[in-house]
């Protein structure tokens, strides 16, 4: 009898989560595509089924996806891509992109359909949790390995860490840093809404961390937005919360981050020049700089300084001689010497810009396409204040102009902007690819692969979000035209929208989502996507909820 009652509340315990979509998504979200595709096979073989419920009347999975496949099989016909063998290949695996996209979507709605709202939310829960603690794991490691508390302020091994943390703060998918930042800003709204407070301030905790400046601003956006238009007094108060914690963490955890977004914005609305010192912490005083690199002004400087530093240390020494050999004094009443500690602006505390064997990689290719790469060739200029995603959007709106042919369907799949077009390369900056089936259209190798180079084969404080053109928004106009743009607005976007009346969540989040498009390929990222399209089909499931109050539950 004892037995079978165990037994009965095992069962009931393993029907709180849904174990299946759990082991799914965390397999899924992993950022290798081996594991992505694995997580597939083994969710397809617990839970079969292939009724994907495509129509144009309410049809039961996004749309979307099919017309971009569609589109991607019209231009393979028209511009001949079939008569190049390594074109073939690059086409067959970006149609492969958007299937995984429709499998991972399909179990995802499987499972919102065969559970309660309920089972899925402590899934989610569990998720988060999960990826807090690996989060918090990665933090105490680091400073375990450093001895510092604080790792966002320690400068040393040539400022490993530093500004950089946050890029270290990978979370359970092990992705980009970035990838984890948008999950937690997704997990901060909807924990707002789910009234789970110690949930909204995990996910608030593990964004700061990651350093991630673009998401924070996106989502002190959001948080403003529900804070003026849509949140109870409990609500405001938790709002308030994580505006402090953000301000906590820019001006005392890492305030070298609010300095890189003054000089951020500073250049996008100002235009001023700013060459690689300024992204990188270098105050080493001019006592302890070379002759040959300070101008005369400052070799005056350094005469005066070493002459008066040579004149206090004899009567400190004095100073510190007459302690000891006072014989009133009691050894406890002695000043210790200061014992010399390497001084924060001598070399193991700067940041050193190694030529790394990726960068390497990139230089060695600008050098072999330097006459197809207009701007990245010019190595001895430096780059325009102009970010790298704003001069990519003008490349695509003047392709868009000069080969008008191409504007209502693009130039086709991997040719102009997107995850595959960087990944045929043979670059390695996004993920390995067949050599023998490298493969470099034109018109990506002279616009935005240029401005990818031009930034990333450089000091590593141009390496910044900004100056990557990878956009969502970007890779549908270029490479799928205004029929795809807007296909994606009305199957896409429109699918998860029409039911906003019932979301709870889903507005705020489908906004924030918006923003994040504009910051990388998500849907071939095969990650943030599946997330996304998890809370919004819960979220339209369950009717949003009559009162958002904190009470305790």
């Amino acid at each position: 009898m004892g037995i079978q009652t165990k037994i009965k509340d095992l069962k009931q315990y393993t029907t709180l989560v849904d174990w299946k979509l759990l082991a799914f998504l965390v397999l899924f979200l992993d950022v290798k595509i081996a594991i992505k595709i694995m997580a597939l096979m083994l969710i397809y073989l617990l839970q079969f089924d292939f009724k994907l419920g495509f129509s144009f009347k309410n049809s039961r999975l996004p749309l979307f996806y099919l017309i971009a496949i569609a589109i991607s099989i019209i231009n393979w016909i028209i511009y001949k891509g079939y008569a190049s063998i390594n074109y073939n290949v690059v086409f067959l695996t970006g149609i492969g992109f958007w299937l995984l996209c429709v499998l991972a979507i399909h179990q995802v709605k499987l499972s919102v359909e065969r559970n309660e709202p309920a089972v899925v939310h402590r899934t989610i829960l569990l998720f988060f949790i999960l990826n807090a603690v690996v989060s918090g794991l990665t933090l105490l490691n680091i400073i375990c390995e450093i001895h510092t508390i604080n790792p966002y302020r320690y400068q040393g091994n040539y400022q490993k860490y530093f500004i950089g943390t946050g890029d270290y703060i990978k979370g359970i998918t092990f992705d980009v840093s970035t990838t984890n930042a948008v999950l937690n800003a997704f997990g901060v709204i909807y924990f707002l809404s789910r009234k789970n407070v110690v949930m909204v301030l995990a996910c608030m905790a593990v964004l700061l961390l990651t350093g991630s400046n673009t998401i924070n601003l996106m989502l002190v956006g959001i948080l403003t937005l529900l804070f003026i238009v849509k949140s109870t007094l409990d609500q405001k108060s938790v709002i308030v919360i994580c505006l402090m914690l953000l301000a906590v963490f820019m001006f005392k955890i890492s305030p070298q981050n609010d300095d890189y977004i003054f000089k951020t914005y500073y250049r996008l609305h100002f235009h001023k020049k700013y060459d690689d010192r300024l992204f990188v912490v270098h105050t080493i005083p001019v006592t302890q700089k070379p002759d040959s690199v300070l101008s005369p002004d400052e070799r005056k400087q350094k005469i005066a300084k070493l002459y008066l530093d040579s004149i206090k240390k004899p009567v400190f020494n004095l100073d510190v001689k007459k302690q000891f050999i006072n014989s009133s004094t009691t050894a406890a009443e002695v000043t210790k010497p200061d014992i010399p500690v390497p001084s924060i602006h001598t070399a193991p505390f700067q940041h050193v810009d190694a030529l790394s064997p990726e960068k390497q990689r990139l230089l060695d290719f600008v050098k072999a396409h330097q006459y197809s790469l207009p701007t990245a060739s010019l190595q001895s200029i430096k780059p325009s204040a102009t970010p790298g995603k704003v001069v990519a959007l003008g490349q695509t709106l003047s392709f868009l102009q000069h080969y008008p042919q191409k504007a209502l369907t693009g130039n086709g799949i991997g040719n102009f902007s997107s995850k595959l077009a960087f990944k045929v390369t043979g670059l390695g900056n996004s993920g390995g690819f067949p050599a023998k089936y490298d493969y470099i259209n034109p018109l990506f190798l002279t616009n935005h692969l240029d401005v990818y180079l031009n930034f990333f084969s450089r000091a590593d404080g141009f390496h910044s979000l900004i100056n990557s053109p990878n956009s969502v928004y970007d890779q549908l106009l270029s490479e799928y035209g205004l029929i795809g743009l807007l296909a994606f607005a009305i199957y896409y976007l429109g699918y998860f929208l029409k039911h906003y009346k019932s979301m709870s969540y889903g507005v705020a989040l489908m906004l924030l989502m918006c923003g994040v498009f504009f910051i990388d390929y998500w849907f071939e990222q095969l990650s943030v996507i599946v997330f996304f399209e998890l809370l919004m089909l819960v979220d339209i499931k369950q009717p949003a909820p009559k009162t958002l109050s904190y009470a305790k539950q």
